[in-house]
């Protein structure tokens, strides 16, 4: 895997967990990077799928405890997803 992968993939991943501290779902998180990131939802998908590998006691207790939070608006949601694109965005050029 070439060094820019690596960093594509890393990104990816950064963007994964913001999805996890706003309490999105996969399904969430997939929609949002596609339309906010233009990040195809395989890959998120993919990235999304290894990291539930590596931490299944994690996302076990994440989906559990998902189901019992309030959602954050539409409009709240993608406020956010903006601002954390443009600080992964600023991250990667450094």
């Amino acid at each position: 895997m070439g060094d820019s992968s690596a960093s594509y993939i890393h990104m990816v991943h950064h963007l994964i967990e913001k999805c996890l501290i706003f309490n999105m779902s996969k399904e969430e998180c997939i929609e949002a990077l596609s339309k906010h990131a233009k990040i195809e939802s395989v890959i998120t998908s993919t990235v999304w799928n290894e990291l539930e590998k590596e931490n299944k006691e994690f996302f076990e207790a994440y989906s559990q405890s998902q189901r019992k939070e309030d959602k954050m608006s539409e409009a709240e949601t993608n406020e956010l997803i903006m601002k954390m694109i443009t600080e992964s965005s600023k991250d990667l050029d450094k």
